[in-house]
């Protein structure tokens, strides 16, 4: 199974499908996945494989590598659109991602401040205060919500510890709007259940959820790279589309990325 295991704290720029020319911020060691999830479609492997040795980059260690990196990208391209946490891991389960957040708006508007600010997570931590208020900080909150049946949640997204999805629901309710959702739709067995969530089954139900929330943006993606388990498959383009359509007719702004 070939994995993709990004360096760390800084990585990049690449090219994201939902982002454009994205700097990422790792928070998780550059040698293994540190996560609160243990997805199986997660294109940095499942957690038991890799495994880290080193500890989480510091908070300083943090600050030094991304001023370095945007100076040499303001002397020498590209221009950033997003500065994005992203990585092996959930990033808001460092024990500073508050404060990483403030250093991090901070040299964003010294060196691009047209640049957005994205973080990427599972939404596991967001009852945390502090996680909270950095959240609502960013530019791009962008969160996880891949359906509102929990057992398809403890199969595919496979959480660490407790996990309530009405719970993380009434706490993605609670950023009034200033939320993106993300979705993975995928098809395909997983230990030989099926993990189909493109039908009506399962989006109607997140449909409600979504609205209920009522997010800035809801972002559906499929499977883009290597995943561990090898008999997951590609929602097709027309899946992907009747679901935005159905978002859009409920006045939800949405894309979808193939």
């Amino acid at each position: 199974m070939s994995t993709i295991i990004y360096p760390s704290p800084i990585f990049g720029p690449v090219h994201s499908r939902r982002l454009g020319v994205s700097l990422g911020i790792n928070l998780a060691p550059s040698d293994g996945k540190h996560c609160s999830f243990d997805c199986i479609y997660c294109e940095c492997g499942l957690n038991a494989e890799n495994r880290p040795i080193q500890p989480l980059p510091m908070r300083e260690e943090v600050r030094m590598a991304l001023e370095n990196k945007l100076k040499d990208m303001q002397a020498n391209g590209p221009s950033p659109d997003v500065i994005t946490f992203a990585g092996n891991g959930e990033p808001t389960s460092h024990p500073h991602f508050p404060e990483i957040i403030d250093d991090t708006i901070e040299l964003r508007n010294r060196y691009f401040p047209k640049a957005k600010v994205s973080v990427l997570s599972n939404s596991t931590f967001i009852n945390r205060p502090k996680v909270f208020d950095a959240l609502m900080k960013v530019d791009n909150n962008i969160l996880k919500l891949d359906t509102v049946n929990e057992e398809y949640i403890k199969m595919v997204d496979r959480p660490a510890g407790h996990f309530n999805v009405e719970e993380i629901i009434d706490n993605l309710k609670a950023f009034h709007g200033h939320v993106i959702i993300q979705t993975m739709f995928m098809k395909g067995t997983c230990y030989g259940e099926n993990v189909d969530n493109t039908g009506d089954e399962y989006v109607l139900p997140w449909l409600e959820a979504v609205k209920s929330i009522a997010p800035s943006q809801v972002m559906i993606y499929t499977i883009d790279r290597e995943t561990p388990d090898k008999h997951l498959i590609k929602a097709t383009r027309q899946e992907l589309n009747c679901i935005l359509e159905m978002l859009k007719k409920n006045g939800i702004s949405a894309t979808a990325s193939y």
